[in-house]
This record gives C-alpha cells, structure tokens and sequence, in this order.
C-alpha cells in the first residue's frame, strides 16, 4: 500500500522474494508498475482496500505509509482474515500522537527529550498530529520561534514543546512481532530543504547507511520497553517501529516514534539487507519472528532525493522527465517517489520525484555513484542537496 519512493523500494526488494507469486500495488507508481500489477485504490481507501483484497486473495498487505496506519486501515484488513504488516490504529498512535508517544516512553522510562511548559527559544516546536514530516521546527531565536508556532498551529491539533537537544541523529528501526524487536541497521536522513541544513524541513532530502551506532543494544533499551508498554496496555505493535534518536554526550534521547519504515531511509536501508526480506515480514505479520533469519551486507548506500523546483512549498505535476534509463545504467537504483506515466512519457506528480540510490563498498563511494546517476537526470526546476552523506564517519 502506497505510491512514494518507499513503497518503490519495498517492491523492489519484495520482488527478489523467491516465495513471491504475485505481486500488486495499491495505488503503485510507474517504478512499481515495472514489478508487480498496480490498482487505482488509495491506501487510504480502506473500503477499497478491502475489496481488492478479497478480491485477490492475498496472503499479505505490507502498510507503507503512516496516514492509513493512524487510521485504523490495518484493524479492517485484519477483520477480514488477511495477514497485514502494519501497526493497529491503537498501536499506531504512536505516531499518531507526540503526547501520547511521551506518554508511553515515560510509562516505559525511556529517555526522551523534556517537554517544556512554557515556549522560549531555543527549542523545539511539533505538530502534535501527523504532519507529512513537515511538523517539526527548531528555533534558534524569536523570530523563528513566533514563525513556528504560526506555521505549528496551522495544521490544527495541539502543540508540542520540547527542549533543543545537541548531538548527532539517527533514524532507528525495528520489525516489531507484537513482542519481539529485530534491529535494523541505522540510517541517518537530511531533512532541510538546502545544504548545510538550510532552508525549512521537507519529508526528506537524502539518506544513508550504515551510521556508527550499537542498533542492537540502542533497539534493546528503546525500541523493546516501549514495545513491551504497548502491549500492556491492549495495543501490541506489528510493523517497524521507528525512532528518531539523538546520540547527545548525555546519551541517546528519543526525538519521536513513527509506526513505519521512513522515506528516504528505506531506500538506502533495503539494498543493503540480504534475505527474504517477504518471509520476514510475513513472519512478523503472523507474530512469530522468533526464527526470523536475515543478513546486513558488508557495504554501504546513499540515497539523493530529486525533487521539484519550489518543494516543500509546492510540488510539479506533469513535467517530463529525462535520463531515468541513463541513471539507471551507471548501476544506480532510480525509486520512483512523485511520478505518472502520461502517454508513454514519465512525468512529475508531486515534491519529490525520484530518489537515486546506489550501493558501494564505503559510503563515500557510494556517494559518487549516486551523484553521477544524479547528474543524468532532468527536468525543468530540478533541485537536489548536493551534500548528502559528505561528512559521513564511514
């Protein structure tokens, strides 16, 4: 379920699977279109969703993105029979809700950052709701800090206010069983528009992996206390649980939970992993990952987001797109994130577009391949960072 860059490469990766019959999408892409059948329902067409389902008799729905997830899209999937991967509505409100998430790790004593009662800069300042990865703003100084608020309330909900916390962040994930927590290796995402992190936060610039880091005992004192806490309280999560951590001199602070994989840290995450990753998921849809096998190539991936001219603040629809084929031919994977097939012509449908990937035996090389694919690609106000992954420590 779904229609961005990660979904793309979930299929990508899903399509390897030698236990694969069929593979379908809902609604896909053109990159997807390539792997497996695409249909024109909405993941968040939970009536649709259920129909197709029953319809194609499927064995299992992987969830994407969060917005179905919050809203309970897996519950119906689930009360039909079919095996979703994919946190409840209950589970998923993790995500779902800032204040709620600090309620649970507080319950669950996991160290977070403090929330403030009162907003001085500096700070943070959240969305308390879902908001596209756009809801969080650091403030450094009034001005930016009365700019956020406005910006903050504008999406409607309550709002949060957290201490600034200094350090280096990492995107951490697990496939969750229910009640087991399987580490993933980390990942470390761009979220500002410009390089050297100027300009506003977008859903994502760019990825890669793997960041210095203990996945293993960081999963074991964050990931599993929170996991162990939402079962306690009747909401046992299936699916990736996603935490956003800062690794400060005081020790790792969890920033915020997601209830899915992350976009653009997926496409950098998944061609690095060797395995079935469909058993994987199966097994912790079914909520048994106690024989859960998979591996962690010795290597690395960076991934670029291409996106249109004025993203964040608008996206391009149906401007042709050049050079995918010669992108792809330099060995580089070309996810496909806000695109249409119109004719038989690939066209922008959104902010980010493509994501570009490519896989080498250290970050830094794999850096330049990605910017060489990068660079066969075009169409009119195309922007790009040109700083992903430079000041890696791999």
């Amino acid at each position: 379920m779904g229609s961005g860059g990660r979904e793309h490469a979930l299929a990508w990766k899903l399509s390897q699977a030698a236990s694969l019959g069929e593979l379908h999408a809902a609604p896909g892409n053109p990159g997807i279109a390539a792997l497996g059948r695409c249909h024109p329902v909405r993941a968040e067409d939970g009536e649709g969703l259920l129909g197709l389902a029953g319809a194609l008799e499927v064995d299992l729905v992987v969830v994407g993105p969060e917005v179905p997830l919050v809203a309970g899209v897996a519950d119906e999937l689930r009360h039909l029979g079919v095996a979703v991967f994919g946190p409840s509505g209950a589970a998923a409100r993790i995500e779902g809700s800032k204040s709620f998430a600090k309620d649970v790790m507080r319950a669950a004593g996991v160290a977070t950052a403090e929330t403030l009662a009162v907003a001085r800069p500096p700070c943070v300042i959240k969305a308390d709701g879902l908001a596209a990865g756009k809801g969080v703003f650091v403030c450094q100084t009034q001005d930016e800090l009365d700019t956020a608020l406005r910006a903050a309330a504008a999406f409607g909900g309550a709002i949060v206010i957290e201490e600034l916390l200094e350090g280096e962040e990492i995107s951490l994930f697990a496939i969750c069983d229910g009640a087991r927590a399987v580490a993933l290796p980390a990942v470390q995402d761009f979220k500002r528009i410009g390089d050297g992190d100027e300009g506003p936060n977008t859903g994502g610039m760019g990825s890669y992996s793997p960041v210095p880091a203990d996945v293993d005992e960081l999963v074991e004192t964050i990931h599993q206390p929170v996991l162990d806490e939402l079962a306690e309280r009747g909401a046992p999560f299936v699916g990736v649980l996603f935490a956003g951590v800062m690794l400060t001199g005081d020790g790792p602070r969890v920033l915020e939970f997601n209830c899915r994989l992350g976009d653009p840290e997926t496409q950098s995450l998944l061609p690095r992993l060797d395995g079935d990753l469909l058993a994987l998921l199966l097994a912790a849809a079914q909520g048994d990952l106690s024989a859960a096998e998979f591996g962690v190539a010795d290597n690395a991936a960076v991934s670029v987001v291409i996106a249109a001219g004025d993203y964040p603040a608008a996206g391009d629809v149906g401007t042709p797109i050049e050079g995918i084929p010669d992108a792809e031919a330099t060995g580089a994977l070309v996810f496909h994130a806000g695109t249409a097939l119109k004719g038989d012509r690939i066209v922008t449908n959104g902010g980010r577009i493509l994501n570009v990937t490519a896989v080498g035996e250290n970050v830094a090389a794999a850096r330049d391949r990605a910017y060489e694919a990068c660079d066969m690609l075009s169409f009119p106000g195309m922007r790009f960072r040109r700083d992903i992954a430079a000041v890696a420590h791999v």
